[in-house]
């Protein structure tokens, strides 16, 4: 049984990289949110923070759905 190393070496890294970017998505999505719980500056502000908290939370689960069809397909 030989084992291509290169294509597994490359396999990990690239579920490394997107882990982490995901990871980092949805971390920048809860602090998002979690702006309005603490001392609101002012309306715009909270508003963009909310907006674009929602903005990765819908990029997290575009790359969880892809992933899926990746799977399933």
């Amino acid at each position: 049984m030989n084992i291509d190393w290169a294509a597994l070496a490359s396999v990990f890294g690239v579920s490394l990289v997107v882990t982490v970017a995901l990871v980092g998505l949805f971390t920048l999505g809860i602090i998002g949110l979690s702006k309005q719980a603490s001392t609101a500056p002012a309306g715009g502000s909270l508003t963009l923070a909310r907006t674009g908290a929602y903005a990765c939370f819908g990029l997290c689960a575009a790359a969880v759905a892809y992933g899926i069809y990746l799977i399933v397909a």
